[in-house]
């Protein structure tokens, strides 16, 4: 089908090639055959959450910006609901990244707009005992729940983020049914979407732009006010004099995301981070920034996230609907730094994803991935960080200076597991399922709670063999005043260089307990609009 027409069908356009007709200036860094030198005010490495919000921002200030991405360009007509494209296309690592021992598993977005473009819209301010905690733990300041109120306000106005108002699909609904059952809370979920078709894609983009990513909102608006795009341009390393970033070393990358073996140089007098916390700690330790107290890449988090599925009689149909409507917090806060705290949400079971987290092979795997139809899904995701034994991951340099991700899981942490997959399979059994298998190597579909219970008691909690995912990066750069603990501070300036700026989800110094995104908006906001301040002397309209 002609793309014309499938625009057509669909009764939308495509922002990003109508604002290239428009005189957008996109750059694609495999196309330079030979090294260029690009300038701008303002440089931002990385789309995502964190970039989109500060280039908007800086864009209306009247700053030149030049937002700089590794992956590639891919917009509405390029999303066709096909996971084998998007995993691809759209993922860090083709969807394959994981940490140093295989135990994790890491989906992260690499394209323009970042991993806004493939999450699953969920959005949450970043709780309250959480703000409490950095403000207490790490000196920062300015990022009370009343401070940050104002900066969430405007961006959920901005993204039209507000709770799912439309019945939950029946893949949540389990969720919902078997907490009512146990006298357990929940709420129905906020999303970043406008218009939303409900088709339940969201992990391979959206197709028809009802997702507000940055995709479709944020470098949009600062394309519109002159900002310029480079993309497939993978920035290796910042150019460091003194205590200043004279300049950005970029590989160019081809179509197969590959070096062409050209390198591009971009200059600004003010450079902004918003690689995430992985690519952003692994580029700093690539630069030899100065890290004195040698913090970069340290205290890096990611909600581990534990899995158990649930067959049912009736159809689920898990792979339709807003794959993520309904989450409880009921075992979030039962105290802040005791046991591991967890929330529970399901995730959008897709064949090709499903096939994976059932784990298994051969003849057993064949049936299980047979009963998806009637399967839900439900997830856990660990707070960590928040104790003593939950310090995080680090971030390490690969021979060929690509980060690595050491995360290892302490007996605090695998408990948290264990008590999750008997947290779910309870509900799941309440809600009716007729057979329910937590997502451990060794677990088998078991007909009754009092068996299942039993089973979980009886597996080994160790490195893979309980399946544990992630798709949230947190932490590595951690913001606070305290300098024996943080390397940027409160106003995102690292501590050590005068003109570099971190804007991310790698200045979080724990996790969220949350769904990030929102809390990585609302402190974008914040930060970009202080530093507009700072280089024009006005308050950005």
């Amino acid at each position: 089908m002609a793309k014309k027409n499938f625009e057509e069908i669909r009764g939308i356009t495509d922002p990003i090639l109508e604002g290239i007709s428009n005189g957008w200036i996109t750059l694609n860094a495999g196309d330079y055959t030979q090294s260029a030198t690009l300038e701008a005010d303002v440089a931002i490495i990385g789309t995502g959450a964190g970039g989109g919000v500060t280039a908007e921002i800086l864009a209306k200030a009247g700053l030149k910006v030049l937002l700089i991405e590794e992956g590639p360009l891919k917009s509405t007509n390029d999303f066709k609901m096909d996971e084998r494209e998007a995993y691809k296309d759209l993922y860090q690592e083709n969807a394959g990244r994981m940490s140093k021992d295989g135990a994790m598993s890491i989906l992260q977005g690499r394209c323009v707009g970042g991993t806004t473009v493939i999450n699953w819209t969920s959005s949450f301010r970043t709780p309250e005992q959480t703000l409490q905690y950095w403000s207490d733990e790490f000196k920062t300041e300015g990022v009370s729940k009343e401070e940050m109120a104002p900066w969430f306000d405007k961006m959920e106005k901005r993204l039209n983020i507000a709770p799912w108002a439309f019945p939950a699909n029946e893949n949540n609904a389990v969720l919902m049914r078997g907490a009512d059952a146990l006298d357990i809370s929940w709420k129905a979920i906020p999303r970043n979407v406008a218009g939303c078709w409900n088709l339940g894609y969201c992990g391979t983009g959206c197709p028809t732009n009802a997702k507000q990513s940055m995709l479709v909102t944020t470098i949009p608006g600062a394309m519109n006010d002159g900002s310029q795009l480079l993309y497939s341009a993978r920035a290796e390393r910042l150019i460091i004099e003194d205590d200043k970033v004279t300049g950005i070393e970029i590989t160019a990358l081809d179509k197969s995301y590959r070096p062409t073996g050209i390198k591009l140089t971009v200059k600004a007098p003010t450079v902004v981070l918003s690689a995430g916390g992985i690519n952003g700690p692994a580029m700093m330790l690539r630069s030899e920034a100065p890290d004195p107290k040698g913090l970069v890449g340290k205290r890096t988090f990611f909600h581990p996230t534990i899995f158990s599925f649930a067959e049912f009689e009736q159809e689920i149909n898990p792979y339709y609907g807003a794959p993520q409507a309904i989450y409880s917090d009921h075992f979030q806060w039962e105290t802040v730094d005791g046991p591991v705290g967890y929330k529970l949400e399901v995730p959008p079971l897709h064949p090709g994803l499903t096939s994976a987290l059932l784990m298994g092979h051969g003849e057993s795997h064949f049936d299980d991935i047979r009963k998806l139809p009637n399967m839900n899904g439900m997830i856990s995701l660990l707070r960590d960080g928040f104790n003593e034994e939950s310090i995080g991951g680090t971030i390490e340099l690969a021979s060929d200076g690509s980060a690595i991700i050491d995360y290892p899981f302490t007996d605090y942490l695998w408990e948290g597991v264990k008590r999750t997959h008997l947290t779910m399979a309870e509900i799941q059994f309440a809600a009716g399922a007729k057979s329910v298998k937590p997502a451990h190597v060794d677990a088998k579909f078991e007909t009754s709670w009092e068996a299942s219970k039993a089973a979980i008691n009886e597996l080994s909690y160790e490195a893979c063999r309980a399946l544990v995912g992630s798709a949230h990066v947190m932490g590595g750069m951690a913001m606070g005043e305290d300098l024996d603990r943080c390397v940027v501070n409160s106003q995102g300036k690292y501590h050590y260089l005068d003109n570099l700026y971190v804007i991310d989800g790698s200045i979080f110094p724990t996790s969220i307990g949350a769904n990030p995104q929102l809390s990585i908006y609302g402190m974008a906001c914040r930060l970009a609009t202080g530093l507009a301040v700072k280089l024009t002397g006005k308050t950005p309209a």
